[in-house]
């Protein structure tokens, strides 16, 4: 069954030429084409020559953004004893210890960050089920298995994201708001590049970069020139 494109998304493609677009231009151009009728996210795609069934294919790791992602980050934190208070005082939406374990296998997902300290990884492993497919499984490569609970809420509150590369070697982050400038989009999406190219995986062979696409929740994909946010300095995006 085709998927009936909307006209509005079709107009919207039309104004996409089929080229790498320079980055700033493609931003621009994502701003331009957020026409839906709620505050979207910029996103990116982008398609690296890795293959993650290989372990040392694999990328999983974080990033944090220099301008904020432009959302309200809920944090909740599984702990023990006073780590719970701890968190709670540190900022934490939700803390707790086996009450929020059985609360979660029950359904409640109401966060978009999981902290854990390592001494209760035990037990939050049985809830694979629940936060697997939803990649909110903490992990200390993520950042999100710790004992330092007050760096890590403030870090993830401050626009710190985790990402990884899914099974065909694609990596799908929101990096910002619609509503950003071109400039603050470019500041964090140059800031991903730099995470992505620094956390190369060690088996990755051949060239890494494949393509990259950035696009509004709603609109189209814009291809961008990867070369040149390459080149580009970090103090150039800011």
């Amino acid at each position: 069954m085709v998927k009936k494109v909307s006209k509005r998304l079709r107009e919207l493609q039309a104004k996409v030429e089929d080229r790498p677009y320079a980055p700033l231009e493609a931003l621009a151009l994502l701003k331009e084409t957020a026409t839906a009728k709620f505050p979207e996210s910029a996103e990116a795609h982008i398609r690296l020559g890795i293959d993650p069934k290989y372990t040392d294919q694999q990328l999983r790791t974080t990033v944090a953004l220099p301008k904020g992602t432009g959302q309200v980050v809920r944090v909740a934190v599984i702990a023990r004893g006073e780590k719970v208070t701890e968190a709670t005082n540190a900022g934490a939406d939700l803390a707790g210890s086996e009450e929020l374990i059985d609360e979660i296998q029950k359904g409640m997902m109401d966060f978009d960050v999981l902290i854990a300290t390592p001494d209760v990884m035990p037990q939050v492993a049985k809830l694979g089920r629940q936060l697997g497919p939803r990649g909110l499984m903490p992990s200390p490569k993520g950042g999100t298995v710790t004992f330092d609970l007050a760096q890590a809420i403030d870090e993830f509150k401050a626009g710190k994201l985790e990402f990884r590369a899914d099974k065909s070697g694609i990596v799908h982050v929101m990096f910002g708001k619609a509503s950003f400038s071109p400039e603050d989009l470019l500041i964090n999406l140059k800031a991903l590049q730099e995470t992505i190219d620094r956390n190369r995986p060690s088996g990755a062979k051949g060239r890494y970069w494949q393509t990259m696409y950035v696009a509004s929740t709603m609109g189209p994909s814009i291809e961008v020139d990867i070369a040149a946010l390459r080149d580009m300095k970090t103090s150039d995006a800011a």
